[in-house]
């Protein structure tokens, strides 16, 4: 029997990325978040004298994977473990082109096992399975500050102390054993109405949390400027506002070339500190027909990167 290697997560922005990558030639292409290969496939077929490094911490993920790009024998390897500890230790020289697309994927969210759906019976939302450190951890272990800190962090919550108190006391009566039972307290004490759930915010801080998402961002992003890989273009998918703060600012200094003082009256510096310049000065959002055939396109956000040569 065929094997069925259609991705069960849909890749966003597919067009735009692969247009992102229209000047790479040849050489090696990391993908920091590979998941279920969407986007891999795409330009592994597109781009045919590119290899692949492919990362991802989800086991499943990179069985389904090596499946499904296994017709491009020895241009793939693929990875376990998080980017940020990998990328330290890879050579960059014959990189020409890198990808992270940083959201959850459609499984991940649908798979209620997994812990990341409002309807889950258990508090898992590890994208690491065989990691120790779980939801569960943070919704009964941490404290109120602790919560209120990663509801306003990571959540951008106007109601963060309302919600953790409300945490705090549920718990004193009975463990908190499901995403399912997390969500309606959360629910029932959160200021948001709507179309988007009232939990949604307050998952978004505590997958953050589970999986230091934002230091995983801020380490890629420290790593790139370290190794500088020469003429390599990078594209950047972000789902919330704290990812693309992060992107933006750290691209805008990059394409920066003069770094003198604002208060210099002239520029003593050489005007010419750019590691390179923005692809795209405005982030690149999906088109009505994608958001259309896939929803959770709308919050998706592309910025690309390309450094000097």
């Amino acid at each position: 029997m065929e094997k069925d290697n259609k991705s069960p997560h849909i890749p966003v922005l597919l067009n735009e990325v692969l247009d992102s990558f229209k000047s790479v030639k040849k050489g090696l292409y990391i993908d920091c978040t590979l998941g279920y290969s969407g986007h891999a496939y795409e330009i592994l077929k597109r781009y045919e004298d590119l290899t692949l490094i492919g990362i991802d911490r989800d086991s499943e993920a990179l069985e389904f994977s090596k499946n499904k790009l296994a017709e491009f024998g020895n241009r793939v390897q693929l990875i376990k473990g998080s980017f940020s500890n990998i990328l330290k230790n890879l050579n960059f020289n014959d990189v020409s082109a890198l990808l992270a697309d940083f959201g959850v994927s459609s499984l991940q969210l649908d798979k209620l096992d997994r812990g990341f759906s409002f309807d889950s019976e258990v508090l898992d939302m590890r994208m690491d399975q065989s990691s120790s450190f779980s939801a569960n951890d943070v919704v009964n272990g941490y404290s109120l500050e602790m919560l209120e800190r990663i509801f306003r962090e990571y959540g951008e919550m106007r109601d963060a102390k309302k919600v953790a108190l409300a945490i705090v006391k549920q718990r004193a009566i009975k463990e908190i054993t499901s995403s399912k039972e997390l969500a309606e307290i959360v629910a029932k004490n959160s200021f948001k109405k709507g179309k988007i759930h009232p939990a949604t915010l307050a998952f978004q801080a505590i997958r953050i949390e589970v999986n230091s998402e934002l230091n995983e961002i801020v380490s890629l992003l420290d790593t790139l400027e370290q190794k500088r890989p020469k003429g390599a273009i990078v594209a950047l998918i972000t789902f919330h506002s704290l990812e693309d703060r992060l992107v933006k600012q750290r691209f805008r200094r990059w394409a920066k070339s003069c770094v003198c003082p604002p208060e210099l009256m002239r520029c003593v510096c050489g005007n010419n500190n750019n590691l390179g310049v923005e692809l795209s000065r405005k982030a690149i959002i999906a088109s009505k027909n994608e958001i259309k055939t896939n929803p959770r396109s709308r919050s998706a956000k592309l910025r690309v990167f390309k450094f000097k040569d």
